[in-house]
């Protein structure tokens, strides 16, 4: 069964979170990415509970009503803040100093590499969905001769002040059918578009990548066991971007690739994404 609740931080953040399985079962954190929300992870989580797991899966800074800080200020949604939330996040949850595991697809990938590079000891074992390491996806990004900067060219107009009012005319049409125009069902529009469909949260969720331009973070090598989950459809992230991840690994490393399955993965194959990462963190448990 799953429970919605709110999650608050040392900083005093409220976090609105969906959580399953035993109080005291290993965490497993899930951070989703954008356009979505914690509802990204809603087939994972009876899944994880039924395993033995306690799942977290919040709605992130700027998605939460209660964790959304003033987006004129840019310094609120810096990465170092992102990344600092996912750790107090699971201080609040699961103890501080616990070892658990992290799951991020898309923006919340980058937040998962961002804590497997400053807290590995922390971490039993990290998934990633769709984003590549941040190193290997800017160097596919500054190619000359590839489609990663074709495939990335959303990310300027998200910086442009009428993007967010854009975004959200006529019942949020360039969402519906730009950005999700990938095989992802209308009841996850939906739940998603509950969550930042308001001109607030919209906002809020793009000053990510106003504060983040290029989606650059001084990363480094991970040292955590590592899966990485790519569908070969995806249109935002391509193979170069992709496949160069494993580079950028210096712990157990296995990549995922999912035939036909797009950017969304937890929206489009999210029971053989949950089987995957079942698997993962059994190869590497707490």
């Amino acid at each position: 069964m799953i429970e919605t609740t709110s999650i608050t931080t040392r900083p005093g953040l409220v976090f609105t979170t969906d959580v399953a399985g035993p109080a005291g079962g290993t965490l497993v954190l899930l951070l989703h990415g954008f356009p979505e929300s914690r509802h990204s992870w809603r087939a994972a989580l009876p899944a994880l509970a039924a395993a033995g797991y306690r799942a977290v899966a919040p709605d992130q800074r700027g998605y939460s009503a209660d964790a959304r800080p003033d987006p004129a200020n840019l310094a609120n949604y810096a990465f170092e803040r992102l990344v600092d939330d996912a750790i107090d996040i699971a201080d609040a949850v699961g103890g501080a100093g616990k070892r658990f595991h992290l799951v991020g697809h898309d923006w919340g990938g980058q937040v998962a590499w961002g804590v497997a590079d400053k807290v590995p000891e922390r971490l039993a074992s990290l998934t990633v969905l769709s984003r590549p390491h941040p190193k290997s996806f800017r160097r596919a990004l500054l190619k000359e001769d590839g489609d990663q900067k074709h495939r990335s060219r959303h990310h300027r107009a998200f910086l442009e002040p009428e993007t967010g009012p854009m975004l959200l005319a006529d019942d949020a049409r360039r969402l519906r059918d730009g950005l999700f125009g990938q095989g992802v069902p209308q009841a996850a529009l939906d739940q998603h578009l509950s969550v930042l469909g308001t001109p607030a949260a919209i906002e809020a969720t793009l000053a990510w990548y106003r504060a983040n331009k290029g989606l650059a973070a001084d990363i480094g090598a991970i040292k955590v066991p590592t899966l990485y989950i790519w569908g070969d459809a995806d249109a935002t992230v391509g193979p170069d971007a992709a496949r160069g991840t494993a580079e950028f690994v210096e712990a157990a490393f296995a990549m995922e690739v999912l035939p036909g399955i797009g950017h969304f993965v937890m929206d489009q194959a999210p029971a053989k994404a949950t089987e995957l990462i079942l698997a993962h963190m059994g190869r590497h448990p707490v």
